[in-house]
Parts: structure tokens; C-alpha cells; sequence
């Protein structure tokens, strides 16, 4: 049977796909393989996860979450989904400080490809790392927490340097949040000052399908009871009447808890629930980063395609990441705004759009979302990553051999 990722647009060439169950396994299974890459929960849209040779998966491992309340560290096993993390810390009395908008995803797989979730003042899911334990293709073990020396280029890794075993997040006591909804906003109004807008929760994220260029859809405001609640009005927009799912007409059933009603962070900071996949998969995703001082000028750039845009797309989300040190994250050293559409699945179609997109944010140094689909060239990408030469460095000390490096990572120069 073909092995298939989560949205079904791609097809793994691997040879052989495994589960082990014990870490000796894995390491047998690794040490004998000429080319290896990791599955996570198969979340990416291009070949970042593909190889002709041995595919394998760490979700069978034994999984733990151990918590550190002195250092306020949990050590969690890389191919858990964050759902089930973030139920373990909340049945303990302790929580993350952010989540991405599926916790369906695993844990390493997110870290690896950087992804995020959304908050003025929170740093990506990778900026939550203290400490990693990889699986070197030699059969090691090398454990690098911050403050080593390549800990902040192995955290966003591209899956490149080995099999990520455990990983050490950062945590703090639980909290409640209130998300609330509110509808048509109108785009030259929350553009006048994005900031305004992005900073009225703890994390805010901005919808909209450009089927009237002149219109945010949705606002998603997820505040902690601990501070300022979410307001009556935003600008004038009132919060929705009842539940509501990015995608117009569509069931908000499995969406996370909305109208102001203060609960668990678990069950707020997610858009979508554990219990429910929120699509059958049936979708493509691009995701471009800008610094937030060129937010809006970059969103202003994309309206004179909304007219090709719309046809393609299901929603487009603004988010707003924190900026971190992480050689590789999209948020490295600028407060940042993610642009991300979930697109119909035509794949021709949007890559053929993409071009047009990636033009038209040229100017604010747009960099892609490692996981997700996008056709800029890489010595492109390449220059948007000062650190880009350390990478490569850490990637040769870690797997001399180039096991883990696959058509993806030779496309992007390694």
C-alpha cells in the first residue's frame, strides 16, 4: 500500500516504512539504513518527510511526560502530539505557553519544520525547546540543551541531523483563556495599526478568504483571564452571534470553545479540538514570514491579487511569532507575521499561483514555512537565513554520512 501524507498531495517513495517499538529498534533500524527520514503525524505538504529509502516513525515508542517542577522543565517523548503533552502537563497543574492551531501534530515533526502558533509576545513552538535528545545515524545519542554550542541550530532541523528521541519544553503553571470571535472588520481599519489589533489577546489571529479584498472575515482573540479580557467592540465589529469555524458556512463543531467562555489553555490556545479532525485533509498549505513592521504594507501588497487568490483559496490566516535565536526558525531575529493560506487541492493551480504571491512580498523578505508548499528558489531562501553556513556545518558534524539529507534538503543546497 502507498504510504500517503495527511492532505493526500504526496506520495512516499520510501522502500520500506517502520514502527519500532523500542528505542533499540529504532537504532538498529537506523544504523543499517543508507537513507532515513522521520514521519511525524504527516502534516507536511511537500517532500521535506520523503526518502527512496527508510521511512520511519517514533509515535510506537513509549511515550512519557515528566515534569521538572524545579526547573519548570517537561520532558516529553518527540513523537507525541501535542494534544496529548498538553493533557498530560493540565492533569498535572502545568501548561505551555502556546500551542499551533492543530493538536494533532507531533511534537518533533512541528519543531523540525517551525511550525508556530500565534501571540504578540510568544515565541514559536521551537522557542519553548531547553533540550533535545537525537539519534544520530551512527547509532549515538547527543543530548544539546540551550546554551550549547549548535543547540539553537538543532532545533528547527529539517528532520536533517537525526531522529529526535525526547525533547525538554519549557512550561508554567496553567492558566485559563476566553476566546472570542468577532466578524467583518474591515482591512484599511485594523491595517491603520495591525499592532493594535494583534495585541488585544494573548494570541489573535486574523481570517480572511479575499472574496471582498476589503474585509477581515474573522478576528479570533484568545485572552487569559489573568489579563486585559477581550473587548465589546473591535472597531466597531461585534462578536459573533454564536460559534464559528475559519471556513464560512462550515460546522464549528470541532472548533475549540469560543464566546468569551474562560476554560483550560488546552482547549482555547488550539483553533480546532483533539477529539476532531478538523478536514479530511483535503487541502494544501502555503505559508510565507515578513517582519511585523512590514506586516501590513506586505498585506496591502497582496490585494491586487485577490481576484486569483479567492477561487483557490479556503481562508487565509495572519498570526502574529514572537522573534527567537533558532538558526532556521522563520521567526529568526525579527518579531514576525505569518501569512498562511489553506488552499483548495489543486496543486497545479496554486503552484502556479505561488510565483505571483512570492513577487509580490519580495520586497519584505518573505520566508516560507518549511512544511508547506512553495516555489521560491533556494539560493532565495538561503540568503534570508544569516546563519544558514552554521547549519550546514552542524548538519555535516551531526550526520557526516548525509543519512538524513533527501532530495528536499539537496534542492535547498545541502
Amino acid at each position: 500500500m502507498t504510504e500517503r501524507n495527511w492532505a493526500g498531495n504526496i506520495s512516499y517513495s520510501a522502500g520500506e516504512v517502520a514502527h519500532p517499538a523500542s528505542r533499540t529498534e529504532l537504532r538498529d533500524l537506523v544504523r543499517a539504513a543508507p537513507a532515513v527520514r522521520v514521519l511525524g503525524s504527516r502534516h507536511s505538504f511537500n517532500r521535506i518527510a520523503d526518502t527512496a529509502g527508510l521511512l520511519v516513525s517514533t509515535a510506537d515508542l513509549p511515550a512519557h511526560v515528566d515534569i521538572d517542577e524545579d526547573r519548570r522543565i517537561a520532558r516529553v517523548s518527540g513523537g507525541m502530539r501535542y494534544g496529548e503533552v498538553a493533557g498530560a502537563l493540565q492533569n498535572a497543574g502545568w501548561a505551555l505557553g502556546n500551542l499551533a492551531s492543530l493538536p494533532h501534530i507531533s511534537v518533533a515533526g512541528a519543531l523540525a519544520t517551525g511550525t508556530h502558533g500565534s501571540g504578540d509576545r510568544n515565541r514559536s513552538l521551537a522557542g519553548s525547546v531547553s533540550g533535545l535528545e537525537i539519534l544520530t545515524a551512527d547509532g549515538d545519542i547527543r543530548m544539546l540543551r540551550r546554551g550549547d554550542p549548535g543547540f539553537e541550530g538543532a532545533v528547527v532541523s529539517l528532520g536533517a541531523l537525526g531522529v529526535v528521541l525526547d525533547v525538554e519544553l519549557d512550561i508554567e503553571p496553567t492558566y485559563d483563556v476566553a476566546q472570542t470571535v468577532y466578524e467583518r472588520l474591515v482591512w484599511d481599519d485594523v491595517l491603520a495599526d495591525l499592532t493594535a489589533v494583534t495585541s488585544l489577546g494573548y494570541s489573535v489571529s486574523l481570517f480572511t478568504t479575499w472574496r471582498d479584498p476589503a474585509l477581515v472575515d474573522q478576528v479570533w482573540v484568545k485572552a487569559r483571564t489573568d489579563a486585559a479580557p477581550a473587548p465589546e467592540r473591535l472597531l466597531g465589529a461585534l462578536p459573533a452571534s454564536g460559534p464559528r469555524h475559519p471556513l464560512p458556512g462550515v460546522s464549528a463543531e470541532s472548533c475549540t470553545v469560543q464566546g468569551g467562555v474562560p476554560g483550560p489553555w488546552l482547549d482555547r490556545l488550539a483553533h480546532f479540538r483533539l477529539e476532531f479532525t478538523p478536514s479530511q485533509g483535503e487541502e494544501l498549505q502555503t505559508e510565507y514570514f515578513v517582519a511585523r513592521s512590514d506586516a501590513a504594507d506586505a498585506i496591502r501588497a497582496l490585494r491586487p491579487l485577490a481576484d486569483r487568490i479567492a477561487p483557490l483559496l479556503f481562508v487565509n490566516e495572519v498570526r502574529t511569532i514572537a522573534a527567537d535565536e533558532l538558526w532556521l526558525s522563520g521567526a529568526q531575529g525579527r518579531e514576525t507575521v505569518g501569512l498562511h493560506f489553506t488552499w483548495r487541492p489543486d496543486q497545479p493551480a496554486v503552484e502556479a499561483l505561488l510565483p505571483a504571491i512570492e513577487e509580490a512580498l519580495a520586497p519584505f523578505a518573505p520566508r516560507p514555512h518549511w512544511g508547506k508548499v512553495f516555489t521560491m528558489p533556494a539560493d532565495v531562501i538561503r540568503s534570508r537565513y544569516e546563519r544558514w553556513g552554521d547549519f550546514a556545518t552542524l548538519r555535516a558534524d551531526l550526520d557526516p554520512r548525509r543519512v538524513f539529507v533527501n532530495p528536499f534538503l539537496e534542492a535547498l543546497g545541502f
